[in-house]
């Protein structure tokens, strides 16, 4: 693992260390982190420390195709009133999920300031996403990531009421099939997400995948979905 501070430059991604640690510093502005993703990196740390880049090894990742919903969980969602909609609430997800990782108990990544900054640049500039997930008008789940080309980096999801992120990702995959993106960047592993479909692939599979898929045509921004639950693939 190297340090590096030149101006959107990376180690190569066989330095890093066995946790995927690859380097640190730097800053977070939208044309290092779009090089960042463009190379199979993304920024990961928690509040003190500097920024920290990773590219883990294995990494976790869904073909939109592959997404799994149980019957249990579509009955769920068609029955609890869920409308789903793209880049209409963007400020309040990042927030939201800055609040969800603050109140987790579990160790992760925290959403600093900076950080929210950095992606509502991406957002202005049309490579950042949000899917909001809605019961009775009310915000009650979400997630957002980085579009380039065709690949979807995830970021971060919340969740208010039960199953309001896998919601959430069902509606991430809907707009995703449509634009016929070829993979969504899941980062690291959970049996969450592998529940949902996601699996491990190597790291040099996954730059294989992201250098096919980021040569794809730019779609144009923003998104423009908005789906009820039975609506779902």
């Amino acid at each position: 693992m190297t340090t590096r501070t030149e101006p959107y430059q990376f180690p190569p991604l066989e330095e890093a260390t066995v946790d995927g640690l690859l380097a640190i510093g730097g800053d977070l502005s939208s044309e290092r982190l779009l090089t960042a993703y463009r190379k199979g990196i993304f920024p990961w740390y928690n509040p003190g420390q500097p920024i920290l880049w990773w590219s883990p090894d294995p990494r976790t990742v869904l073909y939109p195709s592959r997404l799994r919903i149980s019957r249990s969980l579509r009955k769920t969602l068609r029955h609890r009133d869920f409308h789903i909609t793209t880049d209409k609430a963007f400020d309040r997800v990042i927030r939201e999920c800055a609040e969800s990782k603050r109140s987790s108990t579990v160790t992760g990544t925290w959403i600093t300031t900076d950080m929210r900054n950095a992606y509502l640049n991406l957002y202005r500039l049309g490579y950042a996403h949000s899917v909001e997930t809605w019961q009775h008008n009310r915000l009650v789940g979400g997630l957002y990531g980085v579009a380039i080309g065709g690949i979807f980096f995830g970021e971060s999801m919340f969740s208010l009421t039960r199953d309001a992120s896998k919601v959430a990702l069902a509606g991430l995959v809907s707009q995703l099939l449509q634009l016929e993106f070829r993979l969504i960047d899941c980062q690291l592993p959970s049996a969450h997400l592998f529940s949902l479909g996601a699996q491990s692939i190597s790291r040099i599979e996954f730059v294989e995948e992201v250098k096919l898929g980021i040569n794809s045509k730019q779609v144009s921004i923003p998104w423009r979905l908005a789906i009820n639950a039975d609506d779902l693939p």
